[in-house]
Parts: C-alpha cells; structure tokens; sequence
C-alpha cells in the first residue's frame, strides 16, 4: 500500500495521529501539496460520504474521519499559498439570529472544508446584517444559514430579504432540523440540504451557477 492509500485508510478510520504523521512523512518524501489533499485527503472523506449515504458508516464515524482530515489540513495548510492551491469557493456560515446551537452548523462546516472549501464560520446567534456584512468582506459565492429551533427559522427569510435589499448576489444553502426542501423554496433560498456531505454537493451545485 503506497502512502496515498495509507491516508485514505486513516481518515475513513478516523486516524488522527497516523494522519499528521503520515502528511508530514508524504512531505518529506517530495510528494506535492495538492497531491496530498487531492488523492489523500479529499478522496478519502469523498468515500466517506459515499458510504455515509449508503447508510455504511454514521455520525460519530463521519466525524471521527472529518477530525483525521482536519488533522491533515492543519499540517498543509500553511503550505497552501506557496504551493498556490485555491478553495473551490468561499462559504459564509452561521447559524441564524436567536439560535444558539452549533454542532451541526459545524459538523457542515468541517465537511465543507474537507472538500476543498473556504470556510468562514461566524457562529451562533448571527444577526441578518453580519451574514451580508461578512460576506461582502470574504467576497463570498455562498452563504449557509442554520436554524434548529422553529421558532429561529423564519430568521432565515428575513436574512435573505436582507441580502437581496443590499444587492449582493450569492446563493444561500439553508438547513437544519426544522427546514425542509419546501420551505426552502417558500422563502427564495437557493438550496437546502438536510445533512453535511448532501450540503456539499448542493454548495457544489450552487458554485458551477455562480460561476456560469
């Protein structure tokens, strides 16, 4: 098994240690950053997700390979700008004003960065104007907003409202427990996901429209 394969192996088994070790090791060797993140890293939380779908690994498993990823990312990342390696966009997220909860913003966050996305997570509690300001600043393709309470949902609405009386054209992704494909459709946003690596793929989908 090469040192490519031996990653992939760690971070679907949620491998931390071995992963910094053997990113590290595969610098040494010569290999190159994007080869690293691309047919280590990324490749393996890809398989992840295909096995998430398929019902063959769950949330604890998912996040215990998105940590090892993390712990792979950590190392290259600060070798990303010499080795001019760029996001596949730039995602603003948060969860929306009067919410406080936070794992699966996060959770979305991570696999979003494990992708191959710059994440700018703006936390809990995010008033309709941080998201707008936030995303002028990063200059930002997308923006994800969270809500777990019914009671904060609508927050999302007026958030999006916001955006559009400010001019400033991104997709919005919504999601969370009390969000569905209708609702999302009910208020202008531009997709909905109801887990982590369908959210990927959404963000994905959304970022080839941006770009057209």
């Amino acid at each position: 098994m090469n040192l490519l394969d031996e990653l992939k192996v760690s971070v679907i088994a949620g491998d931390c240690d071995k992963i910094d070790k053997l990113t590290r090791q595969g610098l040494e060797q010569g290999i190159k950053v994007e080869t690293i993140l691309n047919e280590g890293l990324i490749a393996a939380m890809d398989t992840v997700g295909l096995r998430f779908e398929r019902g063959e690994l769950f949330i604890p498993e998912m996040l215990r390979a998105a940590g090892a990823m993390q712990r792979g990312l950590n190392v290259l990342r600060p070798l990303f700008k010499e080795s001019d390696i760029q996001p596949l966009g730039t995602i603003v997220i948060g969860t929306v004003e009067g919410d406080l909860h936070d794992i699966g913003k996060s959770m979305v966050g991570m696999i979003l960065e494990s992708a191959g996305f710059k994440v700018v997570d703006l936390g809990v509690n995010v008033s309709p104007e941080k998201f707008v300001r936030s995303a002028k600043e990063e200059n930002a393709q997308l923006v994800g907003l969270s809500a777990l309470l019914t009671t904060t949902v609508g927050k999302m609405q007026t958030t999006i409202k916001v955006f559009e009386r400010a001019g400033l054209k991104v997709k919005i992704l919504v999601g969370g427990a009390p969000v569905t494909q209708q609702y999302a459709d009910s208020i202008g946003a531009d997709g909905y996901a109801p887990d982590a690596f369908l959210a990927v793929k959404k963000a994905k989908e959304l970022l080839a429209k941006e770009l057209l």
